[in-house]
């Protein structure tokens, strides 16, 4: 059975007249279903990757013309940030999203309502609909520009070999809950199928940067574009690695028991800010280390959790999100700030940490834009609280 069927090409055709970027996406589909059809066992199963490609593209289409929505904040956020906007509403949620170099696109992982992983999408701040990076199929994570902008980096299961097994085993699985009433707690599978790519805007793979045994993941490039930081189990457990741009010359960054990931270099290339729980398992704090491998210091140690560490570009601030656990029931996610120093004998510390939000909902995964100017993260605090990513102008502490 063809794939390029008169139906879908119509459907192409038709999506043309909206814009280029609906065109390429039934495109995609009809590769993703040429290449995935001598997987696929039965008709049923074909006819549901059909249904979820096709109703994929119809929801993004749904939402083509992204239109930012105002958000009051509180007293205490408003020193912080200013005209606070959501600029993801299309997706079932939406979260861990990243500026372009030039400040003007930003790429992110969303679900939709007809497939259960992530996918990986970019999109312009100044409207427009989002486009579909990743292939459509499997566990994708952790986007991030080249330092041209001209491409992206990202992370995907999609050459899983068992991928149908996996995915109708995730929508079993969600179905159950849904049945049951269930709330899973958050938890992140480090699937072993997981590698690094690079792919165009549109969507066309242009290298695969890892091929070993073991998630690789949680990637970003350093600001001269030289190198990437990395999480692997490749040694079986998750660890930091370096490799050169191009995955050549990978090296290994931490090595102690438990997990240590989400590395960003910072601005001069001479430190990586990571979290790690090898204090206590799921108990994230918030860790540095040298590019060397050198100096490694935790730079938080508290009862909560504290993770998705960020730099700002321009001056000696690190922001991330922490909940305090000592208390009891569900904890909630603020974002901190803390300004960093380097003593003359190399010791790395941050000063006091300061507040930045206070809502009911969940803060996350914050981000800065390349001139510092703006924040990114990733917010509950939607009418349906759901996820999606916000964004604010963002000013810093009076000297």
């Amino acid at each position: 059975m063809d794939f390029r069927c008169s139906s879908l090409i119509d459907y192409s055709k038709r999506f043309d007249t909206l814009g280029i970027e609906s065109g390429d996406a039934v495109r995609g589909i009809i590769e993703l279903m040429n290449a995935s059809k001598k997987r696929m066992k039965g008709l049923d199963s074909m006819r549901q990757l059909v249904s979820w490609a096709v109703l994929s593209v119809i929801l993004v289409l749904s939402g083509q013309h992204v239109s930012a929505q105002d958000v009051s904040v509180s007293e205490l956020e408003s020193t912080f940030l200013k005209n606070v906007t959501q600029v993801t509403s299309s997706f079932v949620k939406a979260g861990e999203g990243y500026f372009s170099p030039d400040g003007k696109r930003i790429v992110y992982q969303a679900i939709t309502k007809d497939y259960p992983f992530y996918q990986i999408y970019t999109q312009p701040l100044s409207g427009g609909r989002p486009r579909l990076v990743s292939t459509g199929r499997g566990r994708t994570t952790c986007s991030y520009f080249t330092v041209d902008g001209k491409n992206i980096l990202f992370s995907s299961s999609h050459l899983d070999p068992n991928m149908t097994a996996t995915e109708q085993a995730e929508i079993k699985q969600q179905e159950e809950d849904r049945k049951n009433g269930v709330r899973r707690r958050y938890s992140w599978p480090f699937d072993p199928n997981t590698e690094m790519f690079v792919a165009t805007p549109k969507g066309k793979i242009l290298k695969r940067l890892t091929n070993v045994e073991g998630y690789d993941a949680e990637g970003a490039y350093s600001q001269n574009g030289k190198l990437i930081a990395f999480c692997s189990t490749r040694d079986g457990d998750p660890d930091l690695y370096l490799m050169n741009a191009d995955g050549s010359n990978v090296r290994q960054l931490t090595n102690a028991k438990g997990y240590d990931g989400g590395p960003f270099i910072s601005p001069d290339g001479n430190w990586v800010v990571f979290r790690s729980d090898r204090k206590e398992e799921h108990m994230l704090q918030i860790y540095v280390i040298g590019i060397d491998g050198k100096n490694e210091v935790a730079l938080t140690d508290t009862t909560g959790v504290n993770w998705g560490p960020y730099w700002h570009p321009t001056e000696p601030y690190i922001i991330w999100s922490g909940a305090d656990h000592s208390t009891g029931g569900r904890p909630n996610y603020d974002l901190w700030l803390a300004k960093y120093s380097i003593s003359k004998e190399g010791t790395f510390s941050i000063g006091e940490s300061v507040r930045v939000t206070e809502n009911v909902s969940a803060d996350v995964l914050p981000v800065f834009s390349p001139d510092g100017k703006r924040l990114m993260w990733t917010s509950t605090r939607t009418d349906t609280h759901t996820s999606q990513l916000f964004i604010a102008d963002f000013v810093l502490p009076k000297k």
